[in-house]
Protein backbone atom coordinates (compact mmCIF):
# COMPACT_ATOMS: atom_id res chain seq x y z
CA UNK A 1 0.00 0.00 0.00
CA UNK A 2 2.74 2.45 1.17
CA UNK A 3 5.03 3.47 -1.60
CA UNK A 4 8.36 3.81 0.47
CA UNK A 5 9.00 1.89 4.12
CA UNK A 6 8.04 3.52 7.22
CA UNK A 7 10.50 3.65 9.70
CA UNK A 8 8.53 6.69 12.04
CA UNK A 9 5.14 7.24 12.71
CA UNK A 10 3.13 9.96 13.94
CA UNK A 11 -0.02 10.18 15.82
CA UNK A 12 -2.45 12.78 16.09
CA UNK A 13 -3.42 12.84 20.02
CA UNK A 14 -7.65 14.24 20.13
CA UNK A 15 -9.85 12.65 18.60
CA UNK A 16 -7.34 9.93 17.44
CA UNK A 17 -5.88 8.03 20.30
CA UNK A 18 -7.25 10.17 23.19
CA UNK A 19 -10.99 10.03 23.01
CA UNK A 20 -11.72 13.88 23.02
CA UNK A 21 -15.20 14.13 23.05
CA UNK A 22 -15.91 11.71 26.10
CA UNK A 23 -12.99 12.69 28.49
CA UNK A 24 -14.32 16.48 27.37
CA UNK A 25 -18.54 15.77 28.44
CA UNK A 26 -17.27 14.25 31.62
CA UNK A 27 -14.86 17.36 32.55
CA UNK A 28 -18.21 19.31 31.61
CA UNK A 29 -20.59 17.18 33.48
CA UNK A 30 -17.79 17.45 36.57
CA UNK A 31 -17.71 21.49 36.24
CA UNK A 32 -21.03 22.47 35.20
CA UNK A 33 -22.52 20.37 38.29
CA UNK A 34 -19.98 22.01 40.73
CA UNK A 35 -20.63 25.47 39.64
CA UNK A 36 -24.45 24.80 39.77
CA UNK A 37 -24.91 25.66 36.44
CA UNK A 38 -28.63 24.99 35.31
CA UNK A 39 -28.10 23.73 31.88
CA UNK A 40 -29.07 20.15 30.58
CA UNK A 41 -25.92 18.35 29.92
CA UNK A 42 -27.19 16.42 26.72
CA UNK A 43 -28.43 19.31 24.51
CA UNK A 44 -25.30 21.65 26.00
CA UNK A 45 -22.89 18.93 24.28
CA UNK A 46 -24.94 18.58 21.43
CA UNK A 47 -24.37 22.11 20.50
CA UNK A 48 -21.31 22.40 22.06
CA UNK A 49 -19.17 20.36 20.17
CA UNK A 50 -19.72 21.40 16.62
CA UNK A 51 -19.27 25.31 17.70
CA UNK A 52 -15.89 23.72 19.44
CA UNK A 53 -14.91 21.91 16.08
CA UNK A 54 -15.79 25.59 14.40
CA UNK A 55 -13.69 27.54 16.69
CA UNK A 56 -10.84 24.92 16.54
CA UNK A 57 -10.70 25.66 12.60
CA UNK A 58 -10.53 29.37 13.47
CA UNK A 59 -7.90 28.63 16.00
CA UNK A 60 -5.80 26.53 13.45
CA UNK A 61 -6.25 29.75 11.08
CA UNK A 62 -4.99 31.60 13.49
CA UNK A 63 -8.05 33.82 13.21
CA UNK A 64 -8.88 33.69 17.05
CA UNK A 65 -6.06 33.68 19.83
CA UNK A 66 -5.91 31.04 22.30
CA UNK A 67 -8.28 33.16 24.96
CA UNK A 68 -10.67 33.90 22.48
CA UNK A 69 -11.44 30.28 21.33
CA UNK A 70 -11.48 29.38 25.13
CA UNK A 71 -14.34 32.17 25.79
CA UNK A 72 -15.91 32.12 23.05
CA UNK A 73 -17.32 28.67 22.43
CA UNK A 74 -18.43 28.93 25.56
CA UNK A 75 -20.54 31.96 25.05
CA UNK A 76 -21.82 31.20 22.08
CA UNK A 77 -22.89 27.39 22.99
CA UNK A 78 -24.60 29.00 26.81
CA UNK A 79 -26.33 32.02 24.43
CA UNK A 80 -27.70 29.07 22.32
CA UNK A 81 -28.63 26.77 24.91
CA UNK A 82 -30.79 30.00 26.24
CA UNK A 83 -29.10 29.89 29.73
CA UNK A 84 -27.94 32.83 31.62
CA UNK A 85 -23.80 32.92 32.53
CA UNK A 86 -22.30 35.51 33.28
CA UNK A 87 -18.64 36.80 32.07
CA UNK A 88 -17.19 36.09 35.29
CA UNK A 89 -18.37 32.51 35.32
CA UNK A 90 -17.64 31.52 31.58
CA UNK A 91 -13.97 32.55 32.70
CA UNK A 92 -14.16 30.51 35.71
CA UNK A 93 -15.66 27.52 33.05
CA UNK A 94 -13.01 27.91 30.94
CA UNK A 95 -10.32 28.10 33.60
CA UNK A 96 -11.88 24.84 35.22
CA UNK A 97 -12.38 22.86 31.94
CA UNK A 98 -8.99 23.10 30.92
CA UNK A 99 -7.77 22.26 34.65
CA UNK A 100 -9.78 19.43 34.71
CA UNK A 101 -9.83 18.04 31.15
CA UNK A 102 -6.51 15.51 31.48
CA UNK A 103 -7.61 13.96 34.40
CA UNK A 104 -10.30 12.11 32.60
CA UNK A 105 -7.98 9.47 30.42
CA UNK A 106 -10.26 7.15 28.07
CA UNK A 107 -8.74 6.55 24.57
CA UNK A 108 -9.93 4.98 21.55
CA UNK A 109 -11.27 1.46 21.51
CA UNK A 110 -7.54 -0.42 20.43
CA UNK A 111 -5.40 2.50 21.33
CA UNK A 112 -2.97 0.60 23.57
CA UNK A 113 -2.73 -2.80 21.86
CA UNK A 114 -2.20 -0.74 18.27
CA UNK A 115 1.30 1.18 20.13
CA UNK A 116 2.07 -2.12 21.74
CA UNK A 117 1.61 -3.77 18.08
CA UNK A 118 3.54 -1.02 16.29
CA UNK A 119 6.12 -0.20 19.31
CA UNK A 120 9.01 -2.93 18.62
CA UNK A 121 8.49 -2.25 14.62
CA UNK A 122 8.65 2.12 14.51
CA UNK A 123 9.70 4.69 15.90
CA UNK A 124 6.27 6.62 17.44
CA UNK A 125 6.15 10.60 17.84
CA UNK A 126 2.63 12.80 18.38
CA UNK A 127 2.06 15.76 16.27
CA UNK A 128 -0.72 17.99 17.92
CA UNK A 129 -2.80 21.52 18.12
CA UNK A 130 -3.05 21.23 21.82
CA UNK A 131 -2.21 22.88 24.04
CA UNK A 132 1.63 22.22 25.81
CA UNK A 133 -0.19 22.98 29.01
CA UNK A 134 -2.57 19.58 29.12
CA UNK A 135 -0.89 17.56 26.25
CA UNK A 136 1.63 16.24 28.47
CA UNK A 137 -0.51 15.64 31.33
CA UNK A 138 -3.26 13.62 28.80
CA UNK A 139 -0.34 11.46 27.69
CA UNK A 140 1.11 10.39 31.14
CA UNK A 141 -2.52 10.20 32.61
CA UNK A 142 -3.25 7.79 30.14
CA UNK A 143 -0.27 6.25 30.38
CA UNK A 144 0.54 5.95 26.83
CA UNK A 145 3.18 8.88 27.17
CA UNK A 146 6.53 6.28 27.20
CA UNK A 147 5.43 5.10 23.71
CA UNK A 148 6.38 8.15 22.12
CA UNK A 149 9.93 9.40 21.02
CA UNK A 150 8.90 13.17 20.25
CA UNK A 151 5.84 15.01 21.28
CA UNK A 152 5.35 18.10 18.79
CA UNK A 153 2.97 20.61 19.72
CA UNK A 154 1.74 24.09 18.05
CA UNK A 155 2.80 26.37 20.80
CA UNK A 156 6.06 24.58 20.89
CA UNK A 157 6.13 25.03 17.05
CA UNK A 158 5.35 28.31 16.59
CA UNK A 159 2.55 27.02 13.64
CA UNK A 160 -0.62 24.53 13.96
CA UNK A 161 -1.31 21.84 11.43
CA UNK A 162 -1.60 22.15 8.58
CA UNK A 163 0.55 24.42 8.50
CA UNK A 164 4.02 23.01 6.76
CA UNK A 165 5.99 24.21 9.91
CA UNK A 166 5.24 21.82 12.52
CA UNK A 167 5.51 18.93 10.14
CA UNK A 168 8.44 20.13 9.21
CA UNK A 169 9.78 20.48 12.67
CA UNK A 170 8.47 16.74 13.58
CA UNK A 171 10.81 15.47 10.94
CA UNK A 172 13.50 17.34 12.33
CA UNK A 173 13.06 16.16 15.65
CA UNK A 174 12.64 12.53 14.44
CA UNK A 175 15.52 12.59 11.82
CA UNK A 176 13.40 11.36 9.12
CA UNK A 177 12.64 12.07 5.52
CA UNK A 178 9.29 12.49 5.00
CA UNK A 179 8.90 9.34 2.25
CA UNK A 180 9.85 7.06 5.48
CA UNK A 181 6.86 8.80 7.95
CA UNK A 182 3.21 8.45 8.14
CA UNK A 183 1.07 10.18 9.88
CA UNK A 184 -2.04 8.82 11.32
CA UNK A 185 -4.66 11.34 12.34
CA UNK A 186 -8.77 12.34 11.92
CA UNK A 187 -8.66 15.70 10.29
CA UNK A 188 -8.92 15.18 6.74
CA UNK A 189 -7.84 19.19 6.45
CA UNK A 190 -5.05 19.27 9.11
CA UNK A 191 -3.36 15.67 9.50
CA UNK A 192 -3.81 14.59 6.44
CA UNK A 193 -3.28 17.19 3.28
CA UNK A 194 -1.29 19.24 5.99
CA UNK A 195 1.28 15.96 6.46
CA UNK A 196 1.07 15.15 2.64
CA UNK A 197 2.12 18.44 1.72
CA UNK A 198 5.32 17.78 2.90
CA UNK A 199 5.73 14.74 1.35
CA UNK A 200 4.36 12.36 4.16
CA UNK A 201 2.41 8.68 3.30
CA UNK A 202 -0.67 9.27 5.35
CA UNK A 203 -3.87 7.49 7.01
CA UNK A 204 -6.94 8.75 7.95
CA UNK A 205 -8.91 7.65 10.91
CA UNK A 206 -12.49 8.18 10.19
CA UNK A 207 -13.22 9.34 13.76
CA UNK A 208 -16.08 11.17 12.37
CA UNK A 209 -18.03 9.15 9.97
CA UNK A 210 -16.63 11.45 7.22
CA UNK A 211 -17.58 10.35 3.47
CA UNK A 212 -14.97 7.99 1.27
CA UNK A 213 -12.25 10.38 -0.46
CA UNK A 214 -9.24 9.88 -2.64
CA UNK A 215 -6.41 11.45 -0.50
CA UNK A 216 -5.67 8.25 1.28
CA UNK A 217 -6.94 4.52 2.62
CA UNK A 218 -9.36 5.29 6.02
CA UNK A 219 -9.96 3.36 8.60
CA UNK A 220 -12.71 3.18 11.10
CA UNK A 221 -11.06 1.49 13.71
CA UNK A 222 -6.94 1.67 15.20
CA UNK A 223 -7.28 -2.13 15.44
CA UNK A 224 -6.80 -1.82 11.70
CA UNK A 225 -3.48 -0.66 11.36
CA UNK A 226 -2.71 -4.17 12.38
CA UNK A 227 -3.45 -5.57 8.88
CA UNK A 228 -2.00 -2.96 7.23
CA UNK A 229 1.14 -2.60 8.69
Amino acid sequence: MFKERITDIFFDLDHTLWDFERNSALTFKKILSENKVDVDLEAFLKVYVPINLNYWKLYREDRISKAELRYQRLRKTFDATGAHVTDDQINLLAHQYIEHLSSFTHLFPDTVEILDYLEPKYKLHIITNGFHEIQEKKLKGANIHHYFQHVVNSEDAGVKKPHPGIFQLALDKARVAPENALMVGDSLEADIQGAQALGFQTLHFNAHSEPPHDFCRMINTLGEIKSIL
